[in-house]
């Protein structure tokens, strides 16, 4: 296909994906990032599946994918911190820090701008034209919508653009190795589970921020999946100064008394192990578990990718395998065809399958964890 003039909306993983591979095929390729200072170090770990590590080939970072640590085995506590289950099946936790940093390194200069939030899209017969929130605009022959849960793209394919809560809610806490007190040192080099009614919670070690692998250099993470009502969504993400998130509740926004609440909370219903990892984190962030099925992934000359067409669980663990495969579908669409049109739609056909059977294998997973 032509050289097209395509922009990107949303500036993480997924994006740079198609953002890298489609400049390659010689496109006109900009990326804009609502988040004004990027998002670099919001990550933690990753589990690598197929597509990942075909689409690092293809840019030319595979390295990356060795930059993990390793969890010998799988362990499943009781109440009481014993041991009911050990399970010897190895996993690595990718950095989601190095892999980002890396891959947005191979991203043409000058073509990623954060502090750029689209506000509104026309799409016409002769291309699409972005409304930024300063008022500028610009047109494109083709808008990828790569804005995750809060998809401003979505919603001109889809009549149905709303993201459904799961009824569960994921807290979560990244410390640094050398802060977990000595008494949970049971939690390192393994994937720790302690899952009873009504209650979930796992912890596993990831790469430092920087990519650092040596012992004492690592951060634990640990995700606490708790239910809650959809009416109390508000308050829980409802920040220390009153400022109300949408979907999930960021670090550092959690006020004292509720921080001290959950403390209390996890004495009183894990096991002490990871009790002391949920008091060990300062500042602990929620994540809202939502879901989200596009019927239609593409229009003329707009396309959506990852989440912003299927938002999954994160017990899948394929979230950004699933962007890479979109990506380099998408790719090898536009490569394969001079009509654009039938380019998206032959990327459509192929990945809307796909997502509909990770976003159900994410509901079966999620209604067994809690």
């Amino acid at each position: 296909m032509k050289s097209l003039k395509i922009r990107i909306i949303g500036g993480s993983l997924g994006g740079l994906f198609a953002g890298i591979l489609l400049q390659r095929d010689g496109h006109d390729v900009k990326i804009y990032e609502r988040s004004s200072s990027g998002l670099a170090g919001r990550g933690a770990g990753l589990v690598g599946q197929r597509e990942l590590f075909q689409i690092l080939r293809m840019i030319g970072c595979e390295h990356v994918a060795r930059i993990g640590v390793v969890a010998k085995e799988r362990i499943y506590f009781n109440k009481d911190g014993g041991v009911a289950e050990l399970l010897a099946t190895p996993q690595t936790q990718i950095s989601w820090d190095v892999l980002y940093a890396t891959v947005l390194s191979h991203l043409a200069p000058n073509s990623y701008l954060t502090g750029h939030p689209v506000d509104q899209l026309i799409e016409t017969a002769q291309g699409v034209r972005l409304t930024f929130a300063d008022g500028n605009t610009e047109d494109a022959d083709l808008v990828i919508g790569a804005d995750g849960l809060g998809s401003v793209v979505r919603s001109l394919l889809n009549e149905q653009s709303r993201n459904e809560y799961a009824g569960y809610v994921a807290w979560r806490g990244l410390i640094p190795e050398a802060a977990l007190p000595t008494e949970a040192s049971i939690l390192l080099d393994r994937f720790a589970f302690y899952v009873a009614r009504g209650i979930h919670v796992l912890g596993y070690l990831v790469p430092g921020q920087q990519g650092e692998l040596e012992t004492g250099k690592r951060r634990y993470n640990w995700v606490w999946y708790r239910p809650v009502l959809q009416r109390d969504l508000r308050a829980l993400f409802t920040g220390a100064e009153g400022r109300v998130y949408e979907h999930s509740l960021p670090r550092g926004e959690l006020a004292d008394e509720r921080l001290q609440a959950l403390r209390r909370d996890a004495v009183s219903a894990l096991p002490p192990q990871f009790a002391l990892a949920v008091e060990t984190e300062p500042q602990p962030s929620i994540q809202g578990i939502f879901d989200y099925e596009a019927e239609h992934m593409v229009s003329s000359r707009l396309a959506l990718l990852g989440d912003s067409a299927f938002v999954v669980r994160p017990h899948t663990a394929m979230g950004v395998s699933k962007a890479a495969g979109d990506a380099i579908a998408l790719r090898d669409a536009l490569s394969g065809s001079d009509d654009l049109a039938e380019a998206l739609a032959q990327y459509q056909r192929q990945r809307l399958p796909v997502g509909r059977e990770i976003a159900a294998y994410g509901r079966r997973l999620g209604a067994s964890a809690l």
